[in-house]
Parts: C-alpha cells; sequence; structure tokens
C-alpha cells in the first residue's frame, strides 16, 4: 500500500500501519532507538523534575510515560495512531496530528517547558508552522528537542539503489518511494528528500534559532557489543539531534528591521 505526499511531509495515514512495526523494531535490544539515540535524547533533556513535557508524535507514549516516572509533570503525548500505552499517573495522551498542535482537545493554551518531536517531525504536513505553533506553546525558558535522520542517509540508499551518484541523491527534489523492513516490508513511505540547508532554513523561517546540535554515536563498548549496528553507522551515519528555542524578541524593533 503506498500514500502518495508530494506536497506534505510523510503520510500520517501510513503511520497508523507502522506504528506496531515500528514500537516492536525500537523494542529490540540491538535497535539503534536504545542504544544510541534515546539515550542522547534524555542527556539533551536534562532533569525533568517538575517540567510539563509535550512528546508530538510520541508513539505508544513509553518515553513521556518514562519522563513522568523520572518526575516531569503534566505531561502530554499525542500520537495519529491512537496505540498508546496503559498511561501512568500524571501523563494524558491524545489522539491526533502533530501538523498543528493548537487545535488539538485539551491543548489550547496550554504552555510546556518541553516540546518533543522525536524522529516525528517529518510527518508534518507543513513543517514551518508546526514549529511555529510548538514554539507559542513553549514557556519563557522551554525548548524544542527534534530529531531527524541525517539526510544524507537516504542519498547514500537511494545511490545505491539507483546506480547514481551521493551528490545526484543528496540535492534531488522529487518524493520518493521507501520500505522499511525492520518495521513492516509491506507498506510504502513516499518521503520528501531534504538537506542540511533545508532543516536550517526550516527551524529559520520557524523563528527558531539552533542552541545546541549531537550527532550521537553508539559507545566504544556497545559498538564492541553489537558490531552489525556500528556497522550500519559507518555505511549510513545516523541522526542529527537539535535543542531549538524561539528567538528573542527585542523590544522596539519591527520584525522586518
Amino acid at each position: 500500500m503506498t500514500h502518495s505526499t508530494a506536497d506534505s511531509g510523510d503520510s500520517s495515514r501510513t503511520w497508523e500501519q507502522l506504528s506496531t512495526g515500528f514500537e516492536q523494531a525500537r523494542a529490540r535490544e540491538d535497535s539503534l532507538d536504545r542504544l544510541v539515540e534515546w539515550p542522547a535524547q534524555r542527556e539533551l533533556l536534562g532533569d525533568v523534575t517538575g517540567l510539563a513535557v509535550l512528546d508530538a508524535g510520541c508513539g505508544n507514549g513509553a518515553k513521556i510515560a518514562q519522563l513522568a516516572n523520572e518526575g516531569a509533570a503534566a505531561c502530554v503525548g499525542v500520537d495519529i495512531s491512537g496505540n498508546f500505552i496503559a498511561p501512568p499517573p500524571g501523563v494524558e495522551f491524545i489522539q491526533g496530528d502533530l501538523s498543528d498542535l493548537s487545535v488539538l482537545p485539551g491543548l489550547a493554551g496550554r504552555r510546556f517547558d518541553r516540546v518533543l518531536f522525536l524522529q516525528s517531525f517529518g510527518y508534518a504536513t507543513d513543517p514551518v508552522h508546526a514549529l511555529r505553533v510548538a514554539a507559542s506553546m513553549l514557556t519563557d525558558d522551554g525548548f524544542i528537542l527534534l530529531t531527524r535522520t541525517q539526510p544524507v542517509r537516504y542519498a547514500i540508499e537511494r545511490a545505491e539503489q539507483n546506480g547514481t551518484s551521493l551528490g545526484q541523491e543528496y540535492f534531488a527534489t522529487e518524493s520518493f518511494a521507501y520500505r522499511h523492513a525492520n518495521w513492516d516490508e509491506n507498506v510504502t513511505l513516499t518521503k520528501r528528500p531534504y538537506t542540511m540547508s533545508d532543516l536550517l532554513n526550516t527551524f529559520s523561517a520557524a523563528g527558531l534559532w539552533i542552541e545546541t546540535t549531537v550527532e550521537p554515536q553508539l559507545s566504544a563498548e556497545v559498538a564492541q557489543r553489537y558490531p552489525h549496528k556500528q556497522a550500519v553507522l559507518n555505511k549510513y551515519l545516523g541522526i542529527l539531534m537539535f535543542k531549538l528555542r524561539p528567538l528573542p524578541r527585542v523590544s522596539g524593533l519591527r520584525t522586518n528591521d
């Protein structure tokens, strides 16, 4: 089954079908999410005690539940699939599209210290709008934690498949079909390619600045234990993590000054 999304992000309807396979893959002992992504994300979040956290595209909600168990307050997880775990105390789950968080029931007027887009941002229909809305929901010292697959990875894979060059595929603009064998090889995603400059320009257009950027890698111990995973990272690179904050408003200056 294919869902075409030439003018938008990755199809949220497709995600409803992939969500079960994704959670099963993420739960494996050797999943890169368990080995490198979540530990790095957790470190960037820091102490969450007493903080309000919104996880946009939370999957089954396991990560936001962990943050609640570690002291976060007023936690909300949003996901289009609705396949949530039983919510622990202090956690609320909302089935809905992350493309415009402000229109979801129960979120209007709320503020959060942390808003997370953990590998979910590609599903936003309008990425700039999604970030602007998320930024408007932040507290004064809040930030957005956003992660995306290194775009070079997809370019390398497409170059291998198409017999083309890395440069050709990295700068390609045509949407491409993509299947994830570890999730559900019977479901096809239609993805829109992006470059590093695309990401940076999206953040800028949304009025955000990058406080921190991280490209986490396996520790030496973990790499030795799971050499097949290190081989994947060596060939296809990994994931990009951004801590984003709204640009400060300067009193007396117009936005076009």
